[in-house]
């Protein structure tokens, strides 16, 4: 086994038991949250005619999950919480996937659009090239993958009971073209305000 294999474990287990516990808190705080800009950036980048076919990468309790079925869309979710899981398929009516993202078990050239908003920052830097990997080849041919994370300066580690790694723009341009991505757009949010009071890095990639 690899050296790094048991902390990665370690780090994607208590992160996920962190939302384990506060399932229906998190819910609560989060439901109303308007995220249209992000999911309409995902949207407008797919080729072909719709309807598509979306996997909302930790869906949580299922928001944005429900929002892409009742947009017309078939909508796949994906989450590690168990609780999560159950939540968004009552909510959604979509079927929901329970996968730790150390071992993703995705169908191949499956999805138009995966959307991992606030997601794949919970990552460390050594597990993302694998996950990358993984949705890249979840993808169809010209696929496209959105992304939104708080941006940094490349730091990591534990935020409470939670792992986070913040990276920049021009390190998170490097994560996603060694994966294979070529980089559509990207913005700051929330949007209307000053650089300075935009923490969240939103972009979008197609598979290459």
């Amino acid at each position: 086994m690899h050296a790094l294999e048991p902390e990665l474990a370690d780090i994607t287990l208590r992160t996920i038991a962190h939302y384990e516990v506060r399932a229906a808190q998190y819910w609560a705080g989060t439901r109303d949250h308007d995220v249209r800009q992000n999911i309409e950036a995902l949207l407008t980048h797919i080729s072909g005619e719709p309807p598509y076919t979306v996997l909302d990468l930790g869906c949580g309790p299922g928001r944005d999950l429900k929002t892409f079925r009742d947009l017309g869309h078939e909508a796949v979710g994906l989450d590690g919480s168990a609780q999560f899981v159950e939540m968004a398929r009552n909510y959604s009516g979509c079927d929901v996937f329970h996968q730790n993202f150390l071992a993703l078990e995705l169908p191949p050239a499956r999805f138009d659009g995966i959307f991992a908003n606030a997601v794949l920052f919970h990552l460390p830097s050594s597990a993302l090239p694998q996950v990358l990997t993984a949705l890249h080849a979840s993808l169809k041919p010209d696929g496209v993958l959105f992304s939104s994370n708080p941006r940094g300066d490349n730091r990591e580690g534990w935020n409470g009971d939670r792992y986070g790694a913040y990276h920049d723009l021009a390190r998170w341009r490097a994560l996603l073209t060694r994966a294979g991505f070529f980089e559509l757009t990207h913005y700051y949010r929330p949007p209307g305000l000053p650089c300075a009071q935009q923490p969240w890095l939103a972009s979008v990639w197609r598979k290459t």
